[in-house]
């Protein structure tokens, strides 16, 4: 029967395969992910081995700045200040007497002048009719006195012949006395009115030079017109210098000073007469008055700065390059110990070839950037190099 073929061996194979098949199918993509992952690691661990951060590299590369260490040197104290040109001794002239028109002027500003000497003239007419009329009345006043001088001398001669009592003398006596009263009084009257009359003349009441006029030919000026001239007495102005408190002290009276207005390069040499007692609590300023000789740059009123030889000092001396100017003031770039830019505020004494001296701000120990402070900026981190020669440019 059929039933008793024997079996084929490849037929038989069949059911074999297929059962063991699905297990090779996923061992192979296993193992393939498994050796991707071994080569990634292991690319990984010898490219990434040792790599540092981006921003390292940067770190460690610093700009290169050169800095001087200014120390203390002794230089000659300058102390500066700024003020206004003033007359030493300003005389404000206006009317002395009751006023009226102008009938001339006769200075005007720039001119110098005398004592006494008359600057203006009101008229007077009105007052020379015054004066007239009292002298007129002096005149009548001693004619009476006169005659009544005549008429008791004429009486006294009659007395002792008996025309005349004693009581008549008396009478003619007391009316001589009496008219003698009268001259007296009409001379003081008339000598008033010459003096109203003098005192509508201006005149200066110090010899000096002439800084205003504010009169004219032809106006009405009155007791209340008191700035019609200014006058600067002696013709000596001064220059009001504003110093800091802190260099009042080293100020003495008859220190020399050079003024130079502003914008203008003339100097003009004078001397401190006068140190204010008063310090200006808002300010923490000084005045120190400065005697000048008047000279025609010289104007009052005018801004100027001023340079007062104090002797000498010991103080940091830096190159011109270090220091720079902002809205604040001066200031230096000083490099703290850790190589960060600080930002020091410093006040400048004298300026000479051998550099600028610092009267505060440094000690002379701090190393301050030589040049090239404009493309720093505070806290920045920087290499500091001392420089060979650390004097000024």
């Amino acid at each position: 029967m059929n039933m008793h073929r024997p079996i084929d061996e490849t037929t038989m194979a069949v059911p074999f395969d297929d059962a063991v098949s699905p297990r090779r199918r996923w061992l192979r993509p296993l193992l393939i992910v498994v050796a991707i992952l071994v080569v990634a690691g292991i690319a990984w661990a010898l490219l990434g081995r040792g790599k540092k951060p981006d921003a390292a590299p940067a770190a460690a590369v610093l700009p290169t700045v050169t800095v001087v260490i200014p120390g203390q040197r002794a230089v000659a104290d300058q102390i500066t200040a700024t003020g206004s040109i003033a007359a030493r001794h300003d005389s404000v002239v206006g009317v002395n007497g009751e006023g009226g028109l102008v009938t001339a002027v006769l200075v005007d500003a720039g001119q110098t002048v005398r004592k006494g000497q008359v600057l203006a003239r009101i008229d007077s007419s009105v007052q020379a009719q015054q004066v007239a009329s009292m002298t007129a009345g002096v005149r009548s006043a001693k004619a009476d006195a006169a005659l009544a001088q005549s008429n008791l001398d004429r009486a006294a001669k009659l007395v002792d012949k008996g025309f005349i009592s004693k009581a008549d003398i008396d009478l003619k006596t007391a009316t001589r006395d009496g008219m003698n009263a009268k001259v007296r009084v009409a001379e003081a009257q008339a000598g008033e009115m010459q003096a109203r009359m003098a005192r509508l003349d201006v005149r200066a009441p110090a010899a000096g030079l002439v800084l205003m006029r504010n009169v004219e030919t032809g106006q009405i000026v009155g007791s209340g017109s008191n700035n019609l001239f200014r006058i600067a007495e002696d013709g000596i102005l001064e220059m009001r210098a504003l110093v800091a408190e802190q260099d009042m002290g080293r100020l003495k009276v008859g220190l020399p000073a050079t003024v130079r207005p502003v914008g203008s390069s003339t100097d003009y040499h004078g001397r401190i007469w006068l140190l204010d007692p008063v310090i200006d609590a808002g300010s923490r300023q000084g005045v120190a008055r400065i005697a000048l000789a008047y000279a025609p740059g010289l104007r009052v009123g005018a801004f100027a700065n001023a340079s007062v030889a104090a002797g000498a000092a010991t103080r940091p001396v830096l190159p011109q390059s270090a220091v720079m100017v902002d809205d604040t003031g001066s200031f230096v770039y000083v490099i703290g110990a850790d190589g960060v830019v600080v930002k020091r505020p410093v006040k400048v004494g004298s300026v000479t070839i051998e550099g600028m001296s610092i009267t505060s701000g440094l000690n002379g120990t701090e190393r301050v950037v030589e040049s090239a402070g404009a493309f720093l900026q505070p806290g920045e981190k920087v290499k500091p190099v001392v420089a060979s020669d650390t004097g000024a440019n």
